[in-house]
Order: structure tokens, then sequence, then C-alpha cells
């Protein structure tokens, strides 16, 4: 009999040691009850150490240590091969598919409440703050509802780009996005934001600055729009993270005039991540983007569905700085050279160049559809209105169901239209000149806007000539039959072919930047003109920035009777087009032109991976909000 049994059966024949099994057991009862309800540890503690000494009491009498009574388990009756269950292969793959579907609910279910407990720790901060009245100091601006003006206006604020160590020892009002903020013992770090520019704001504990400032700041959730006021300084060693390096805000006042309120779908260290290398071409599938990516980057998706705060990155802030500096040097070039703004509908009776790919709509019970070009009613001022020379910055759309890199479904169209003397070679030199004009206004004007981009986006500086290189397309398809490419002279360019064509380009000639002219005519719009020396051939040309075409045009069509030949050639149907026909018949100067795709020169010009990074709410066949 073991050591156990015998203290057992002594229980049986003992009172004594039955009444100490008997409050041994209670006492266990009562503490795994307690452990149940989640009580803590203070309130049970006592039964456990009343227990513990029962015990040695139990074993001073019995010579043994107390152990439990074995639960009795019922066995269970084998089951009848008639209702066993699927085979074991089959049962242990749903058991491994629960198993990681469960782990997947619990991390979910893990960074949920991680989230909710960071922002119930910043609410529990801000309401410690709450104490004295330290309003002019420190806490939250009443809202701004235009109630009234300072006496100082809008000359009170300093931008946090222009603090640098010129202004050290003066006292400056600063407005921005919390960027992040810590506590140091009984101090607070804050990085301001605003558009591409941060400072570091410092706060001590002191006569003037009560704790509970400290812990205002440190517990102001990010984003949120704060004003700091306080002493500029110059410290001893630049600020790391700060683009304004070379000073920091002693700060003396601190107040929140927008609380960020909702949890962060990402934070902006990590959407302000370098970006890890893509390709820029082939299909884009938005399932492979959603999540978080390698190295806590943010996925694609994930930024545009919550576009206002990704905006927000520095990356951002400066492309769409560069893509407004590039309609703004567009504009100021063709203003120049003698051309006028115009702007066109965008609602047609039919389609813009008589193709399928538009947006149908009802028009007051008659059919419509959205403008797919502008290219009629541009040709209509330039060539049959007179104004000779035009050009227009505007919507346009395309119904293209295309789900790749470099497709969207409205874009920014950059297009103009010019009368021409005796040759379309006038055309492309004013276009050549435009774009040399634009690159170089780009590298003057915007240099810390590209090194912005450049840290997260990594690319190399474009390679372009002051005098813009021309190949007609049969030396381009020459060009990759003796790379190895097969390539007929009047077969289409693919999206690959015109890749390797523009690697072979800048290896030749030292360019990202040229013209191809002499395009097949069958791959043209209707209204091109045919070459007179070749009927395959079209006086039309592209443009290509590192081997993607960017703009498409050509020498447009003049003649009415030439115009419906090429309309039913293409199979139009010409009273669709009978406007745009009947506009020539009235005497229309020969001319010219082209249409450019923004987003996309963006694009190209900051070697980005995807168009959706340089359109700022981008629509494809996906995507309809933000």
């Amino acid at each position: 009999m073991s050591a156990e049994e015998a203290a057992a059966a002594a229980a049986e024949v003992d009172p004594a040691i039955a009444e100490l099994t008997n409050q041994i057991a209670s006492l266990g009862t009562s503490i795994a009850e307690a452990k149940k309800a989640k009580q803590p540890k203070e309130e049970w503690d006592p039964l456990l150490q009343q227990m513990l000494a029962l015990k040695l009491a139990y074993k001073e009498k019995t010579g043994s240590d107390y152990h439990a009574p074995a639960k009795k388990t019922e066995s269970k009756k084998p089951k009848g091969e008639n209702n066993q269950q699927a085979s074991e292969k089959n049962a242990e793959k749903r058991r491994k598919k629960a198993e990681e579907k469960r782990l997947k609910e619990e991390k979910k279910r893990k960074q949920r409440e991680e989230r909710e407990r960071r922002e119930r720790e910043k609410l529990e901060k801000l309401n410690a703050a709450a104490g004295a009245d330290m309003s002019h100091v420190f806490g939250d601006a009443p809202m701004i509802q235009s109630k009234s003006k300072s006496e100082g206006g809008t000359g009170r604020w300093t931008k946090i780009g222009d603090l640098t160590k010129d202004l050290e020892g003066k006292e400056v009002l600063v407005r921005g996005f919390l960027h992040t903020s810590r506590g140091v013992g009984k101090g607070a770090f804050v990085l301001l934001r605003s558009s591409l520019y941060t400072v570091q704001c410092v706060a001590f504990e002191s006569k003037d600055i009560p704790s509970a400032m400290i812990k205002f700041m440190t517990g102001t959730p990010s984003e949120s729009i704060i004003d700091v006021q306080g002493t500029l300084t110059v410290p001893a060693n630049p600020v790391e993270g700060a683009t304004q390096s070379a000073v920091e805000i002693q700060v003396s006042k601190f107040h929140c005039v927008h609380k960020a309120v909702a949890a962060m779908p990402f934070q902006m260290e990590d959407a302000c991540r370098p970006e890890a290398k893509e390709t820029d071409v082939g299909a884009y599938n938005p399932e492979d983007h959603t999540s978080a990516e390698e190295g806590g980057r943010v996925g694609q998706e994930n930024r545009l569905d919550h576009r206002w705060i990704d905006l927000r990155t520095p990356a951002n802030q400066s492309i769409f700085r560069v893509q407004s500096m590039v309609c703004t040097l567009f504009r100021e070039y063709l203003l120049s050279q003698g051309f006028i703004e115009i702007h066109t509908p965008k609602l047609l009776s039919g389609a813009s160049e008589g193709g399928a790919d538009v947006f149908t709509l009802d028009y007051f019970g008659k059919p419509a559809c959205l403008c797919m070009s502008p290219q009629l009613h541009k040709q209509m001022a330039a060539a049959c209105g007179g104004f000779e020379r035009v050009f227009e910055i505007g919507p346009v759309f395309r119904a293209e169901n295309s789900n790749t890199r470099r497709h969207l479904c409205e874009f920014t169209g950059l297009d103009l239209e010019m009368a021409i003397s005796e040759h379309y070679d006038e055309v492309l030199d004013v276009i050549g000149d435009l774009f040399v004009h634009i690159f170089d206004g780009l590298k003057e004007k915007l240099g810390p806007e590209l090194e912005r981009v450049r840290e997260q986006h990594p690319f190399e500086d474009l390679q372009y000539l002051k005098k813009t290189l021309k190949i007609d397309y049969a030396t381009g398809c020459k060009l990759l039959r003796e790379a190895g490419v097969e390539q007929g002279d009047y077969d289409d360019l693919s999206t690959e072919n015109e890749k390797k064509l523009g690697d072979i380009v800048k290896a030749k000639y030292g360019t990202d930047f040229y013209i191809m002219d002499k395009y097949p005519l069958a791959v043209r719009p209707f209204y091109t003109m045919p070459d007179p020396n070749n009927p395959k051939l079209s006086n039309s040309y592209d443009i290509f920035i590192r081997g993607q075409e960017i703009l498409s045009g050509a020498q447009r069509v003049h003649e009415p009777s030439l115009i419906e030949e090429r309309a039913k050639a293409w199979g139009i149907d010409v009273n669709t087009i009978a406007s745009y026909i009947d506009s020539f018949r009235n005497g229309a100067l020969p001319h010219g032109g082209g249409g450019i795709g923004l987003e996309r020169v963006v694009m190209l010009y900051l070697g980005l991976p995807n168009i959706r990074k340089s359109s700022m709410f981008p629509r494809d066949p996906r995507r309809l909000a933000p």
C-alpha cells in the first residue's frame, strides 16, 4: 500500500484527519472560485495561507503530503463503425483549417485590443491633466469658428519651413500635425509637421511648465493639430529625424486646435518608410496590396482607402507639388509661345474619337457620354475657330477595364493644338522645347521636393537632350530587331517592346526622353493625316519617358471628304460626328497637336512604380472612393 493510500485509510478511521481533509478541500474550492472570478490576489491570499498551514498539520498526523482525491472518470463507450465520422485525414485537415482561422482571429483581436488600450491610455493622460485652470498655457483650444480676429492676424504664425538659425532667441508660434510625442523623465519631446517640414519641440517640468502640461503633450493623440509657442534655440547637436535639424522650440504654450479622435489605420512612421523596388509595368491586383507589407511598410490599397492621411507624408506632399509644377510650366511655356487656354465640354452626344471605351449616361432622355478626349473641340477652336494655338488642362475619361500599373479611368489631360504653316515638324519642335522647359523648371524650382520623393521612392535623374531626339517608327523597329526582339515595321508596339526600346535608345543616345515619328496608319485614330509618301504610314508620333508613352499626337486631317473617308474606314457612322466634319467645310487651317497624360508624366519623371501614386484620388476599374 502506498503512503497516499495509507493516509486515506487513516482518514476513514481518525475523525481529526477526516476533518483536516474536509477543511483543505473546502479552502481549495474557495480559492479556485476566487481565481475564476478574477479577484485580486490580496482577497484570496489569506485562504491560501490557511490551507498551507492545514496541509502541514495533515502531514504531521499522517506522515505524507496531502493529495486531493482523484476524480472518477466514466469510460466512454466506443462508437460503432456505422457512427464513425469522416476519415482521419479529412478530420485533420478540418482541425488544421479551424486552428489557422482561430489564430488569425486571435491576432486581429489582440491588435484591436492593443489599439483600444493605447487610445484609453492617451485619454486617461488627458483627463489626468485636467486639473487647475492652465488653459492659457496648455489644453484644448476653442473651436475656430471665425468668431474674431487677433491683432497680429496670420502674421503671428511662422511656417515650420522658415525656422532657421537666423531666428535664434525669437519667440515663435507654429501650427502643424503632431507627428510623434514621447516623455523622458519630467520632459516631453514633440515632433511637429507641416507639409514637408518638421521641427522638434521640447518642454521640461518647471515653475512655468506644470507636470499636467507634460502629460497633456505626451498624451495628445498623434496627427492632432497643434499650436506651439516658444523660444527658438540652437541645440548643441543637430536634431535627428527633423528637417529643421539646426533648431528646436523651447515650449512655453501648447494647445490642441483639433484632436484626432479616430484610431489611425496605420502609423505615419510606417507610411514614410522607403518603398521596396517594384516594376512599373504589368497587371495590378489590389488584393495583393491590401495588408501591411514586408518591413512594416503600408500596403498600397490601405494607403488609398485612407488617402487623406497618406497624402500627409513628405513624399506625397512632394509628388503633388511636382504635379502642380508640371501644369504651371506647361501653361507658362505655351502662353509664351502665343497659345491661349480653352475649356471644352466633357459631356458629348457621341464617343470623342469614335471609340467604344466611353462612360455612357442619359442626357435628358438622349444618349450621351463622358469625354474621352478634347480632341475634336480643340481642333474646332484652333483650325476652324481661328484661335490657331490653343491648350487645355482638364479631366479625361476612359472606360477601359485595364487593371495595370499605368492606366486610370479618369486622368488629367494636358492637350495642345496648333496651326502649321507647311510641315507638322513645327508641332514637334514646340512639344520638344515644351518638355525641356518642364524638365529644366522642375530641377530648378523643386530641388528639395525631388529629394523628399527620392528618400521614399529612390529614382535616377531623368536624362534628356536639349535638342530632343527624334527617330522614325521604322528605325525603332530596326533597333529592336538588332537587339534580337521580333518586331514588324507595320505592327503595333507592345508595352514590353516599348520598354526595351527605351533601354536601347538610352544606351545608344544617352536620353530617357525621345520622340518616335511616322507610325503605321492602321494603329492611329481616324482623324490622323496619312503619310503622302507611304499610304501605310501616317504623320503621327508618340513621345516617351523611360520607355513608356506619355504623349500621342499627329497632324490632323482638315479636308472634310478625307475625314469622312477615314471615319468610314474605321467603321464610324459619320452621322455621329456630323458637327465635327461640318466644322471643316467653311475653311480650316492645317494643324496638329497632341494629348499628354499628366499623371503618367509625373509617374515616369519620378520613377514611380504605379500611376496610383501620382493620382491624388485615383479612379481605376475597381476604385470609385474616396
